[in-house]
């Protein structure tokens, strides 16, 4: 793999992690960002649209690997048509073009609430647990229905392009001092809130180790795989939360406070484990 990375939506949460991570470990990156931003660990920034072929296929001059995180991250501010059009256009404008210039690593940031729980539009119960790749989806909103049009897109570009993609089912991603402490306490106080994402969640240093993680995937071609931090947020036990807001979902044992998606595959295929997990 060469050195230069592109990162879409690098002025984000995650994009900005993943800018320190990177200049970290000395890899010189393009940041793409949709309005000018003059603050980011970047030694180039293209400006623009990741929608727009012209703004992206500046961005991807001599790239070797990308990570596009460009998207509006949920389904509630914004028209529905803008939320799906603008996330799944972005996606494969990004990932054709990469695939179009030669280049062979792409990771994606997909997002747990694929599943359909999180945002959904009725009463939705869980097939089973834990939470894996192949559970079956239950999509209801615009925003998740963009990430399975962004993981179709993933799919399609590496059977064109020979490109190895990573899709990341991201959950709930936070900083310990603002938002992961926030939702902890809201958890604790009310734990039937957490419900529709399993208490999971992510430091948003771990969120950009596994993305950069999967520019390097142990076998080529298109995955999806979940992350997230090993414990859940909430401070009652795993068992005593399924039990009450999952009740009858078939399942094996979860010890302690054990989250309930399946990280097995992102280890064995990236080498990660979040290493950044809350003490609560």
């Amino acid at each position: 793999m060469g050195d230069r990375v592109l990162v879409t939506g690098a002025a984000g949460l995650v994009g900005r992690a993943v800018l320190d991570l990177l200049a970290a470990r000395g890899r010189p990156v393009t940041a793409l960002v949709l309005d000018p931003v003059t603050d980011l660990p970047a030694d180039r920034v293209v400006t623009g649209d990741a929608r727009d072929p012209q703004v992206v296929a500046e961005a991807l001059r001599d790239v070797d690997a990308v990570i596009h995180l460009a998207a509006i991250p949920h389904p509630d501010a914004d028209p529905a048509e803008e939320v799906f059009g603008r996330n799944s256009l972005a996606t494969f404008t990004v990932l054709d073009h990469a695939g179009r210039a030669g280049i062979r690593r792409a990771a994606i940031a997909s997002s747990y609430a694929i599943c359909g729980l999180p945002f959904a539009r009725r009463p939705l119960r869980m097939p089973y647990l834990p939470i894996d790749a192949r559970l079956p989806l239950q999509i209801t909103d615009p925003y998740a229905l963009s990430k399975r049009a962004d993981e179709a897109t993933a799919e399609m570009v590496a059977l064109r392009y020979g490109t190895d993609v990573v899709a990341l089912r991201l959950p709930f991603i936070g900083d310990p001092a603002g938002r992961l402490r926030e939702t902890a306490e809201r958890f604790a106080a009310d734990p039937g809130s957490g419900a529709p994402d399993v208490w999971s969640y992510l430091d948003t240093r771990d969120a950009a180790r596994a993305l950069v993680a999967a520019l390097e995937p142990a076998s080529p071609g298109c995955h999806v795989l979940y992350v997230a931090a090993p414990r859940i947020l909430a401070p009652q036990p795993t068992e005593w939360l399924l039990d009450r807001f999952h009740p009858g979902v078939p399942r094996p044992h979860f010890p302690g406070r054990t989250v309930p998606i399946d990280l097995e595959p992102a280890r064995e295929l990236l080498g990660f484990t979040a290493e950044f997990v809350a003490d609560r």
